[in-house]
């Protein structure tokens, strides 16, 4: 069959978006509507003439709702072929009648089950039962049937129908039909998502190996939709698209100027809400990021008086950077960061002279935060591809209990070297391993990361804060693990460091200690590491 008229459909929808001029659209084309619950209730106060499915089936909804389409006559009418002489037989013979479109989309069980003070019962009771039956009924006889499951293709529809006498093509057809799927599939996988979450939180859910899992399930379904397609990837030879459902990341954000974001843009614009987030409590904070690492951050009393702060750490790096600030940028902050290169700018407000002075640059992107989380998904696992396969791990967003870290050398830290030692705790868990970085108690003084040794990271990050021309006399310093030696600790002692903070845990921790001692250095174990690989 090719191109198929509609002469009856089936409307149910939850999310009532532009339903009624869609159904207004089917009316002017001269079909019945049949409807139920809520959407017939909505299309009839906007004067549109129905018949109540309850009406067509001649047996009313019943336990509140949890049975209304579940009926004989509707599936009959959409499931039987329409080119299969006993099946038209057969719906003479027991006066069934066809449904040539069903328009569906289902209760909002990923929506009900994100909210943090849901109940099982209230996520139970949003397992549509009807909906998806409906659904997939009509997709497996797209044959004959158009069905719709999103607002979206309502106008494709109603096109299609104006353009061939009533009737949608094939084509189109068999597209829907596979949306179809891909939803209803979905959806099944998140309700099996949020059930074995639940599972696990009553059962203290274990591995093949019989250990812990905390919260990660023993299996893993991702249902995402493309929500965006990107300019290209990591390079301009590979495609990219952003993936999700529900709201995405991007939807935490505002674009008030720039051009579009790409995807090496999100990469670095993700790492640069976690440094804020890490930091925004102490005041007006900025953090700049360069290819994935913190290259700048600091907090003042002003974003302005934080830019240069931020920026004097290493500001060749910074050069193209993704920058986050804690707080609104006003005129003086925008005057400072006029003429520099900036990728991207977040914040959670500008003023309207800060954003006339900014928007100077046509390319650079402002994104105002719409939400106090940064548009960050705390607890959500971290998930990274594998050939064949995938890796989850819980997050590392294990707070800092500074009451819990333990000096391990004969001398007490002063009270500005501990603020020091915090603040650069603080970041180093979003610097790529190996990482070391150095410190005062406002302000980054010097980055290394990635490298294989860390006498390597600390060297460099000597050597790029001798190049910023910063002294680091009396700084602090951060590795996110232990010394395995002595010698990466002696490096940074040499290079002014008065203070180290690490997790230990090495078999040597004695021998660097003992070091540490011998330089007069304060070392504090926090017992905790931070690779980011």
């Amino acid at each position: 069959m090719e191109n198929i008229a509609i002469r009856r459909a089936l409307l149910s929808v939850w999310d009532k978006t532009g339903i009624i001029d869609f159904a207004g659209g089917l009316s002017e084309l001269g079909v019945e509507i049949l409807s139920t619950g809520g959407t017939a209730r909505a299309l009839a106060e906007a004067g549109i003439e129905i018949v109540e499915v309850d009406n067509f089936t001649g047996f009313p909804e019943m336990l509140d709702g949890r049975v209304k389409t579940l009926h004989l006559k509707v599936h009959a009418g959409i499931l039987h072929r329409r080119d299969d002489e006993s099946h038209l037989a057969t719906m003479e013979e027991h006066g069934l009648e066809p449904i040539d479109l069903v328009v569906v989309n289902l209760y909002p069980f990923v929506e009900t089950v994100a909210r943090p003070d849901v109940t099982r019962e209230e996520a139970i009771e949003q397992i549509d039962i009807g909906g998806p039956t409906m659904l997939r009924s009509a997709a497996k006889n797209h044959q004959a049937v158009t069905v719709v499951a999103s607002p979206d293709r309502y106008e494709d529809v109603l096109s299609e129908m104006r353009a061939n006498d009533g009737a949608t093509t094939r084509e189109l057809r068999e597209a829907l039909a596979l949306e179809v799927f891909q939803r209803t599939a979905g959806y099944d996988r998140a309700i099996s998502a949020y059930l074995e979450g639940q599972a696990a939180n009553v059962s203290g859910q274990t591995g093949p190996d019989d250990q812990d899992c905390g919260d990660l399930p023993p299996g893993f379904s991702i249902d995402l939709e493309r929500v965006r397609v990107l300019r290209y990837g990591e390079n301009p030879h590979q495609h990219a698209a952003l993936y999700g459902r529900g709201p995405t990341f991007l939807d935490s954000f505002e674009q008030l100027h720039g051009k579009e974001i790409s995807y090496n843009n999100i990469l670095d614009l993700c790492g640069a809400l976690e440094v804020i987030s890490a930091i925004e409590d102490r005041g007006a904070a900025v953090a700049i990021i360069k290819h994935s690492n913190p290259c700048g951050a600091a907090y003042a009393e002003s974003i302005a008086e934080d830019w240069h702060k931020a920026l004097a750490c290493d500001p060749e790096s910074a050069c193209g950077g993704v920058i986050s600030c804690s707080a609104a940028v006003d005129e003086a902050a925008a005057n400072v960061m006029r003429d520099h290169f900036i990728e991207v700018l977040v914040a959670p407000d500008f003023s309207e002279a800060a954003l006339e002075i900014l928007r100077e640059k046509k390319n650079r992107i402002l994104l105002r935060c719409r939400d106090d989380s940064w548009g960050l998904f705390p607890g959500a696992p971290v998930l990274r591809g594998v050939p064949g396969g995938l890796l989850a791990q819980s997050p590392d967003d294990e707070p800092d209990d500074a009451e819990s870290f333990k000096v391990v050398t004969e001398r007490e830290p002063s009270q500005e070297e501990m603020n020091a030692m915090l603040f650069g705790w603080s970041v180093v868990r979003y610097v790529k391993s190996n990482a070391i970085v150095y410190s005062g108690p406002d302000r980054l003084l010097g980055v290394g990361a990635g490298q294989m040794s860390r006498v390597d990271s600390a060297m460099i990050a000597t050597l790029k804060a001798s190049q910023a021309g910063l002294d680091l006399t009396g700084s602090a310093v951060a590795s996110d693990a232990f010394f395995p030696f002595a010698d990466g600790l002696l490096a940074t002692a040499e290079a002014g460091a008065t203070a180290v903070i690490q997790p230990g845990g090495s078999v040597r921790d004695e021998e660097v200690i003992a070091a540490a001692n011998e330089k007069g250095l304060a070392m504090v174990f926090t017992g905790l590491r931070h690779f980011r690989h």
